[in-house]
């Protein structure tokens, strides 16, 4: 992935960015303490003990090992240490046994000598408490077998005073009792001076020196709360990145213009940018509301790709800012204004936006522009306008104001542009279409163009039956709301009508990178020549006047141009229009226009738009 492109996927994906780094110093602020603490994990040290030679049989491992893991021994090497946490040292020592002869102590410190004193400091502990214990319980077994042999002294005694007042034949009977006091009292006498021998030397002692070695630190134990909480961060930041490429990889949305005209096989002829949220809540066009912006200069690009490459009946309105209101109505009567149906995929896509603005941007080469706004379930055309919902298309559709189509147009705070809002659909909106051609014939004849704004082609089928009327289709998309499958859909459901698609109008658009799909062609009179950048359009150059009657021009070959529908002979079928200059198979198939055919043929030179408005003059 590029660079631009991973930079736009973050900033698609920022919300996740921001959620997962939020999380991650959260979760630092919990798991870390208040402050900057000590890293007491960079050192270890460890100590052993066992019993001393010759106790080995009196000594029970797992009474030393419980004693040593107690508080006493935590407790009395704090006191040496002088330190007054003992839930710190706790934290800092381990005890297990290694044998059941030895024991091990295992410490850490921030320094070899703490760790190391913690270790002897526990060692001494132990050594001297076990023994203090071992004594106290030594004494009381010494007190408790000297009361054994005082009662068996004096059992003794009384013994040896019956043998010696006894006969031959009875002290012969006393004597094996008179030996086993003895014995019992000679072995009480010994237990106790064993004992005694017991309780004055240590049960235990320490193996060998202090093994310290050094842990090393690293950012995980870093002593420094503010380098854990910007080690989090970076943790969660990189989560997020790492989640918004996956999400990336799985979205198939289009969002760019090279995927737009790949997923459609139609151009792109306009790429507007991103609005921010307080520009979309604007109740006027941009176009008016913000002149400089740059969406603003997008839009007026889109119309002069649109002019350019449009419908011949469109372009040739181009001259018309110089007629008077008495001229305008006479050339209308003789060619009726051209129907642009703007229309999109998915609701959501931007096609009301694009609709009143390419209206306010219209207006500015000085047409009259009329709306009309044909979504029946979400009309919303006159709140861009600033205006209140009433009668609109919904009555002229149902036949309730047909012969009032003069008093439905509104004119709005746009200069050029009037409106006749949705209505109050009280039908099925899907019948309200059947009377399109009619009020259309009537439409034309009331402004330059003719601008329709439908419902979501793919939501309804309203747009669908529009199209026959219309002489050139705008898509409108809006970048990520629609899938490959989905625009593939409304191409193929375009290509079926036979009508003239002009393009597609990319709006959220994204900075798109690598190699432009150079196979697409712009339609129309543009002969098969690449399609020109949005952004890059150009305007005709002014000419000067042409002579009264000049010699007539037999080269090149003009094209028919269209007839209105309410004149058509036919009854009211259109073929596909094509550009000048292609051959008569090509006009009679149906392929629509702006679509990629299949093959190039060789073309003929084509005079340029004003070229052949100047002829038409002449």
């Amino acid at each position: 992935m590029e660079p631009a492109n991973l930079f736009t996927v973050l900033r698609r994906y920022w919300r996740l960015l921001a959620a997962c780094t939020a999380a991650a110093l959260v979760v630092g602020l919990l798991l870390t303490p208040a402050g900057d603490a000590v890293d007491n994990g960079k050192w270890q040290c460890k100590v052993a003990i066992t019993p001393v030679a010759g106790a080995a049989d009196t000594v029970r491992a797992d009474q030393v090992l419980s004693y040593a893991q107690g508080s006493a021994v935590t407790t009395a090497a704090a006191q040496k240490l002088q330190v007054k946490d003992v839930a710190a040292l706790t934290a800092r020592r381990t005890v297990a046994a290694e044998s059941t002869q030895m024991l091990v102590f295992t410490t850490t410190g921030p320094t070899q000598a703490d760790c190391a004193g913690l270790a002897q400091a526990l060692s001494e502990a132990t050594i001297t408490g076990y023994a203090q214990e071992s004594k106290k319980s030594a004494d009381e077994s010494i007190k408790r077998l000297r009361a054994q042999a005082d009662a068996q002294q004096a059992q003794l005694d009384e013994l040896q005073k019956a043998v010696s007042r006894a006969n031959a034949s009875d002290q012969a009977k006393l004597q094996p009792q008179l030996s086993t006091a003895t014995a019992a009292l000679t072995k009480t006498l010994g237990a106790i001076a064993d004992l005694q021998n017991y309780s004055q030397t240590d049960a235990i002692q320490q193996w060998g020196s202090i093994d310290a070695k050094e842990l090393g630190g690293s950012l995980l134990s870093s002593p420094s709360r503010g380098v854990r909480l910007t080690l989090a961060v970076v943790l969660g930041l990189s989560l997020g990145v790492v989640a918004a490429l996956m999400l990336s990889r799985m979205d198939t949305r289009l969002r760019s213009r090279d995927g737009a005209e790949e997923a459609f096989n139609l151009p792109v002829i306009g790429e507007i940018p991103r609005l921010s949220r307080r520009l979309r809540r604007l109740r006027e066009p941009l176009v008016t509301a913000r002149p400089a912006d740059p969406a603003t200069e997008a839009f007026r690009s889109l119309r002069s790709t649109l002019l350019l490459t449009g419908p011949e009946s469109l372009s040739a309105q181009l001259g018309q800012g110089g007629l008077d209101p008495d001229d305008r109505r006479v050339r209308r009567a003789v060619e009726p204004a051209p129907v642009v149906l703007v229309m999109s995929g998915r609701s959501g896509d931007g096609r009301t936006t694009t609709v009143a603005n390419l209206a306010a941007a219209l207006g500015e080469t000085g047409r009259h522009v009329l709306l009309l706004d044909c979504d029946f379930r979400q009309p919303e055309l006159n709140a861009h306008f600033g205006m209140d919902e009433g009668p609109g298309m919904a009555e002229l559709l149902s036949g309730e104001r047909l012969n009032d189509l003069a008093d439905l147009i509104r004119p709005t705070r746009v200069p050029n542009v009037s409106l006749i809002a949705g209505g109050h659909a009280t039908a099925y909106p899907a019948a309200l279409v059947l009377r399109a051609g009619e009020v259309l014939a009537l439409a034309r004849r009331y402004a330059d163009v003719v601008l329709i704004d439908s419902s979501p082609l793919l939501n309804a089928n309203d747009a669908y039956d529009l199209v026959q009327h219309a002489d050139a289709v705008l898509v409108a998309l809006m970048a990520g709301n629609v899938r490959p499958e989905e625009a593939d859909r409304v191409a193929e459901l375009l290509a079926r009508t036979g009508v003239p698609v002009a393009g597609v109008a990319l709006l959220g658009a994204e900075v798109a990178t690598g190699r432009r799909h150079r196979g697409l062609r712009l339609p129309g009179r543009l002969g098969g020549r690449p399609a020109p950048e949005p952004a890059r359009a150009v305007l005709p150059r002014p000419v000067a006047a042409a002579p009264a009657r000049p010699e007539p021009r037999p080269e090149p070959r003009r094209p028919e141009p269209r007839r209105p529908e309410h004149q058509r002979a036919d009854g009211g079928r259109r073929e596909p229009v094509y550009g000048a200059g292609e051959d008569a198979g090509r006009r009679s198939g149906t392929t629509s226009w702006g679509r990629r055919p299949a093959e190039l043929p060789p073309e003929e030179p084509v005079e340029t738009t004003m070229q052949l408005r100047l002829g038409e003059e002449r």
